[in-house]
C-alpha cells in the first residue's frame, strides 16, 4: 500500500477494500478503512473447541462481543459480508500451534480445514469511526501506525478450556474528549462499547504504555488521559493459554472488515443468538 492509498481506503466500500486485500494489494493495519463499515477480529478453531469457545463469547461480551459464526469447513460467515473468502480476505493472520504464535501469514489456502469453524468479533476500529466524524483525533490514525494494546491483570470468565487475561487497546485523550468518547462508544456494544477503564494503567495490571504486548507505542501527551477500551485481541492471550494443537487469528490491527453498517448496529447488544448457531 502507497501512501497515497489511505484516503481512498477510507471512501471504499467494505466489498472493495476486501478486493484490494485478497488481490494482495493491501498489507497495513485496516483502522480507518471502509469509513462507516464494522470491521472484526477473527478465531478460528476445530470444531471439537468451537462450543465452549461459544461460551466463552457469551460470557465475555465486552471483549468477544458475536459478529458471526461458520458451519465447520465453510469459508464465508452468514450475514456478515457477500462474496466473503475467510481465508484470502484479511492480510494478515496468526497461526497457533499448541498455543503458541508460530507464523504470521497472509492467507491461509493452504491451512484450511473442513472442521475450522469461524468466530467474527466485534472491534473497536468500528467505534473509532464515530469519533472520527464527532471531530475526536484518534492518535494511531493520526500516527499512521497500529492501535496500541495491552495485557492486563483482569482475568475473563473461563468457560471449558477457554481462559486467560482480558486484552485492551488504549487511546489517549484530553480528559473532556475522553468523556465524549467514552459517551459515543457507549453506544456501540457490538464494537466493544464503553471503556473498561481510564487513568493510572498500573491499576490494570499496564506497567508501560510505551512497551505494548500488541501493536504500536503512541505518544501521550500532558494533560492527555489513556483510555481502555476490551480488545477482540483478548482470544490471543485465551489461546495461548488454552495451548489448542492448532488455531488461527487475524494479525492484531488487520481486521476483517465486514458489510455491517456502523449505523445499523448503534444501541444493539447482540447480532448471534444462541439457537440460530450450528457448527
Amino acid at each position: 500500500m502507497t501512501p497515497g492509498d489511505s484516503s481512498s481506503l477510507r471512501s471504499m466500500s467494505a466489498r472493495e477494500v476486501r478486493a484490494r486485500i485478497r488481490a494482495g494489494a493491501v498489507d497495513a493495519p485496516t483502522a480507518g478503512m471502509a469509513d462507516g463499515f464494522m470491521q472484526a477480529n477473527l478465531a478460528i478453531l476445530p470444531r471439537e473447541h468451537a462450543a465452549d469457545f461459544l461460551a466463552f463469547c457469551r460470557a465475555n461480551p465486552k471483549p468477544c462481543p458475536l459478529l458471526g459464526v461458520s458451519r465447520a469447513g465453510e469459508a464465508g460467515i452468514p450475514g456478515v459480508a457477500e462474496d466473503l473468502d475467510i481465508r484470502t480476505d484479511l492480510c494478515g493472520y496468526r497461526v497457533y500451534r499448541d498455543g503458541r504464535c508460530t507464523d504470521r501469514v497472509s492467507d491461509i489456502a493452504a491451512l484450511w480445514r473442513d472442521d475450522l469453524v469461524v468466530f467474527a468479533l466485534g472491534c473497536s476500529f468500528s467505534f473509532e469511526h464515530a469519533l472520527l466524524h464527532a471531530g475526536l483525533a484518534v492518535r494511531h490514525i493520526d500516527c499512521g501506525c497500529n492501535v496500541p494494546m495491552f495485557k492486563t491483570a483482569i482475568p475473563t470468565m473461563p468457560r471449558g478450556r477457554f481462559s486467560g487475561p482480558l486484552v485492551v487497546s488504549m487511546r489517549p485523550f484530553a480528559p473532556a474528549d475522553a468523556i465524549r468518547a467514552i459517551c459515543l462508544s457507549d453506544r456501540m456494544p457490538l464494537a466493544h462499547g464503553a471503556p473498561v477503564h481510564f487513568g493510572d494503567p498500573a491499576a490494570i495490571g499496564i506497567a508501560d504504555l510505551q512497551s505494548p504486548d500488541y501493536g504500536d507505542a503512541v505518544p501521550v501527551a500532558a494533560g492527555e488521559v489513556p483510555v481502555f477500551w476490551a480488545c477482540g485481541v483478548t482470544p490471543q492471550a485465551v489461546l495461548e493459554t488454552a495451548r489448542l494443537p492448532f488455531a488461527i487469528t487475524h494479525d492484531p490491527g488487520h481486521m476483517l472488515i465486514t458489510d455491517i453498517r456502523n449505523a445499523d448496529v448503534y444501541d444493539l447488544g447482540g447480532l448471534v443468538e444462541d439457537d440460530s448457531i450450528s457448527f
